[in-house]
């Protein structure tokens, strides 16, 4: 019995479908189909019952899975173990992040990353909603905000904070904004996501907090288009210091609040670096933990 017919039932079995596992192997669901047939006849058993609508585990497919799951882990874990022996870390590594977080602050640092670790390779998955580590077979994410998931391991890279910034022309046209509750009778730019569509939260150094309502004409559900539409002067955006902090320094983009900590949900956010528990680690995940802990924790 191969490992690789177990791996995969394993898969169908966290994803429930054969066309979700072919996708991430990225070969036909036939493939998948036949793999498992191949299992059943081997076993004896039927795994699973297929219908036009669902796939759904047999009891006995499910036995057989409470078994053979912490197996085909440790199996896989000893092949990495076996590997590792190798001074230089090598293979694949799935990351995902999101779409901004990932062109802005991963992208720019691959040429690097191919410099020390030649024998590495990325499949980065860039995208605004959270994947499945575990179902994804994802090794490494990359996620912004207070840490919600306590299944995960997390490492804090560095503190992220929001900036309500404008473009010097827009300023120049619609006048300055005096004060944060002045944004009450300005369209604002509004990032298309739940908490982010009717409010900004300020606090001030003394430590008083205001909420302010924000309407705007552009809902926009990328947060590199927001910053795109801020500096051709379409209007204030309640924008990340990482991603528009060089725009400020070249002056294309104004602070307009720079005494004041802003939010739209929670002023304790972060850039953090999730990945699965497991008892190893293998050396190709450990470098890349090591190599964007220590380029991403620089100064920006």
């Amino acid at each position: 019995m191969e490992l690789s017919s177990l791996q995969i039932f394993a898969e169908v079995m966290c994803r429930g479908s054969f066309a979700a596992v072919a996708r991430a192997r990225d070969v036909s669901p036939s493939a998948i189909s036949r793999s498992i047939a191949a299992l059943e006849a081997e076993l004896g058993l039927q795994l699973f019952q297929r219908t036009t609508r669902r796939l759904a585990p047999t009891e006995a497919g499910a036995l057989y899975f409470a078994r053979i799951e912490p197996l085909v882990g440790e199996l896989e874990q000893a092949r990495q173990a076996a590997a590792d022996v190798r001074e230089e870390p090598s293979g694949t590594l799935r990351v995902t992040a999101s779409v901004a977080f990932g062109q802005t602050c991963l992208v720019p640092l691959l040429p690097e990353l191919h410099r020390r670790h030649p024998g590495l390779g990325l499949e980065l998955l860039l995208t605004d909603g959270n994947l499945d580590l575990i179902a994804e077979r994802i090794d490494l994410a990359l996620r912004l905000g207070p840490r919600s998931d306590s299944r995960l391991i997390g490492l804090r890279l560095f503190e992220t904070r929001y900036r309500v910034c404008a473009s010097p022309d827009y300023l120049a046209r619609a006048g300055a904004v005096a004060a944060p509750e002045a944004l009450r009778d300005r369209p604002c730019l509004v990032f298309a996501l739940p908490g982010y569509r009717s409010r900004w939260i300020f606090r001030d150094r003394a430590g008083r907090q205001n909420e302010v309502p924000i309407e705007g004409r552009f809902v926009i559900s990328s947060a590199l288009a927001l910053r795109d539409c801020a500096l051709n002067g379409l209007g204030p955006a309640l924008l990340a210091d990482w991603l528009i902090d060089g725009d400020i320094a070249a002056g294309k983009l104004v602070d307009l609040f720079p005494e004041h900590r802003v939010t739209a949900t929670d002023f304790e956010t972060a850039a953090w670096l999730l990945y699965p528990s497991r008892a190893y680690l293998p050396l190709k995940v450990r470098a890349l933990i090591d190599f964007l802990r220590e380029t991403l924790q620089q100064p920006r």
